[in-house]
């Protein structure tokens, strides 16, 4: 089972407007959007944990330092964790709190147990994670892990030290971000314990992780330990449990086929309709999803029309009950281009604009399907789950010195 461990965080101090420092994890912004995070404040994390222009990743590193030799970052006096709760409105309207605590979770090899991947990830060329990491020696962005020991909420009930809190609107829904430190040995032992008697699995930061992994390889090949900080990583773990997380969908866009050719390839095993008989040229929306999710359907949108496409009897009796894996069966022997877009008006926008040929809207998984899928040692499609709300990066970072 995994090790978790408390460490000496990183923190803005106290006093500091965080609403103006922190920020949307690195793998959500736009071009555009770090500018705005960049010229928000001086100190704005973006600065180093999204580097631009030439030599980067050294700028990073230094600034980092920097950073902490002038006090705009501190250091905990002793290793604690952090208790990070997000209070939030989902998009279906039900309150949620997820409470889930910061801290450093081992960093096992591939297949090895203990951490595992819920889904197959698509591979990433990019050395961007890995260089930052070397450059500043620090785990900036934390990976979002869950774990399946009962009882981690009620451990995290208990309010800890409030040192940062923010309230923003950028996951489209207003979120209340709240970081409380603990200090207490007693209740650190007692998370820290609990959260290693079961396994934890990753929801968002696969790659993350992956790059953790390397850098601990190579500090080991560099020092021949195997007891430096970089044998864990930062990582937020709650407990997995439905009335806390908001799973969204990430939907599917295909491109390099003709579109009849994807229509009748679904038609193998789905029986298709009009979206709505009686307007023929509607276009799915919000509610399209919540039909979707009582009907039991997933959308076929073309640049013709959209249309409901419901399992055939018996089409799929043999695969696992998962709109991507049904998807993956159906279209096994084309050779479409497939991406990944987790918003309905994205997916709109991309089929009428040509820039896809075709889209098909999918339903999120559940809990209890993320669970067992992790019980029997199986991997979800790559993109199967959209996990919401973000974590905020620069509320806590983990040295790696």
């Amino acid at each position: 089972m995994p090790r978790f461990t408390p460490f000496r965080a990183v923190r803005y101090p106290t006093d500091t407007n965080f609403d103006a420092v922190v920020a949307p994890p690195y793998d959500v912004l736009s071009a555009e959007q770090v500018r705005y995070h960049h010229d928000r404040d001086p100190h704005n994390i973006t600065r180093i944990d999204v580097p631009t222009g030439d030599d980067r990743y050294a700028r990073a590193g230094a600034l980092y330092r920097q950073w902490l030799d002038e006090g705009v970052l501190v250091a905990d006096e002793a290793p604690t964790l952090t208790v990070y709760r997000l209070r939030f409105t989902d998009p279906t309207g039900a309150e949620r709190t997820i409470s889930g605590v910061l801290g450093g979770l081992e960093v096992v090899d591939e297949g090895a147990g203990g951490v595992l991947p819920h889904e197959r990830t698509t591979p990433k060329a990019s050395t961007d994670r890995l260089d930052l990491t070397r450059a500043t020696g620090a785990n900036l962005s934390p990976v979002w892990g869950l774990s399946l020991a009962a009882g981690l909420t009620d451990l995290l009930a208990e309010p800890g030290e409030p040192v940062a809190a923010v309230t923003d609107d950028a996951d489209g829904f207003r979120v209340e971000h709240l970081l409380e430190r603990i200090t207490d040995p007693d209740r650190i032992a007692a998370i820290t314990e609990l959260i290693g008697t079961d396994d934890v699995l990753i929801a968002d930061g696969h790659h993350r992780y992956g790059v953790a992994r390397s850098y601990r390889d190579e500090v080991r090949t560099a020092t021949g330990r195997t007891d430096t900080a970089a044998e864990d990583t930062l990582v937020f773990v709650n407990e997995l449990v439905a009335d806390q997380l908001s799973v969204a969908a990430i939907h599917r866009l295909y491109r390099g086929i003709a579109a009849d050719t994807l229509r009748s390839a679904i038609g193998d095993r789905f029986d298709l309709a009009a979206l709505d008989a009686d307007h023929p040229d509607a276009r799915p929306d919000p509610a399209t999803l919540a039909r979707m999710e009582a009907e039991g359907f997933l959308t076929l949108i073309t640049a013709e029309g959209a249309w409901t496409m419901t399992p055939k009897p018996g089409a799929f009796d043999d695969v696992r009950a998962l709109d991507g894996v049904w998807l993956e069966e159906t279209l096994a022997d084309l050779t479409a281009e497939v991406s990944y877009q987790h918003g309905v008006e994205e997916v709109l926008s991309a089929v009428g604009s040509g820039d896809a040929v075709a889209g098909v809207l999918i339903r999120p998984v559940g809990v209890a399907e993320i669970e067992r899928t992790a019980r029997e040692g199986l991997l979800m499609p790559p993109k199967s789950t959209f996990f919401t709300p973000k974590l905020k990066t620069g509320f806590v970072i983990r040295d790696l010195s």
